[in-house]
């Protein structure tokens, strides 16, 4: 039995929209019915933010309006939005990056110091340069309301080095990713500039910036407070310079799934079968997995 016959497309498109964009545009090269229903605006609306409307708004493009919600969902991945140092990646759910303006930095407004400086690779219109400092010392407090609920988020220092860095390669800084008054002593200790033989732990972003893993920290409900993310050094009197941060971010990385024990939809007598084990789910038939993403 043609399962196109036997399934309306709306249920179809609903069955899709609790799964992810990947296997999304995966189920639209199965037959020209999925892949109308796989490329419906019911579809990819869920998988954009609850207040992309508000997002789009801030758009300097009128055109933006106009796309579909799958062309839509591309366009803000590949073009993010500054809102507020805010931006969507490609998860669907909001990505949240503090500026230097936004950073709190010992010592940040004292030119002998750390300097504000430009760079066509930044997306922001100005980055901090450290010239020299003893004590190191740098912070992001980003809302947990504005994040997306019931997600994960890792943050992420952004930055690069100047040729004359000094003060990185041997001394360690210490990170830690918690909510403002509740310190839960976690931490990081974090070799920004690693010699050849040691282990690296920062990655090239391929924007011309790199990146260190600071934390992480899931939001439940949004109604925690501030969330802290923090970089010092405090214990040694080692010389640093050079360093040019951009920013920190928070990158969702894993949403909360539903968890069910044991699940099944069954389609036109069993003909086809789309069986849930645990957070996973697959269609016998085609073999095809995906993730029922609450």
């Amino acid at each position: 039995m043609d399962i196109t016959i036997a399934l309306p497309a709306e249920c179809i498109s609903n069955i899709i929209s609790l799964t992810t964009p990947r296997d999304a545009c995966r189920l639209s090269v199965v037959s020209p019915v999925f892949k109308s229903a796989a490329d419906s605006d019911s579809v990819w609306e869920n998988f954009l933010p609850s207040d992309y409307k508000q997002i789009i708004s801030n758009s300097v493009s009128s055109l933006i309006t106009s796309l579909s919600k799958k062309d839509l969902y591309f366009h803000l991945c590949r073009n993010p939005i500054i809102i507020n140092n805010g931006t969507m990646p490609e998860s669907g759910k909001k990505c949240y990056m503090v500026g230097t303006k936004g950073l709190s930095i010992a010592w940040g407004d004292e030119p002998n110091h750390w300097i504000l400086t430009s760079l066509p690779e930044s997306r922001f219109p100005e980055v901090a340069e450290l010239k020299y400092v003893w004590w190191f010392d740098v912070k992001a407090m980003i809302e947990t309301r504005i994040l997306s609920l019931r997600t994960n988020y890792t943050a992420y220092l952004v930055f690069k080095f100047v040729e004359s860095k000094y003060g990185f390669a041997r001394r360690p800084v210490d990170s830690g990713v918690y909510i403002e008054g509740s310190d839960n002593g976690v931490r990081r200790r974090l070799l920004l500039d690693p010699s050849r033989n040691m282990a690296r732990l920062s990655q090239d972003r391929r924007d011309g910036w790199i990146e260190i893993e600071m934390g992480e920290f899931f939001n439940e409900n949004g109604d925690d407070g501030k969330l802290v993310c923090s970089l010092f050094e405090f214990d040694s009197f080692i010389t640093k310079r050079g360093l040019i941060i951009q920013g920190i971010e928070n990158i969702r990385y894993a949403a909360f799934h539903i968890r069910l024990a044991a699940f099944e939809i069954r389609i036109a007598a069993c003909e086809i079968r789309i069986a849930v084990y645990g957070p996973e789910a697959y269609c016998p038939e085609s073999g095809l997995p995906f993730t029922i993403s609450g």
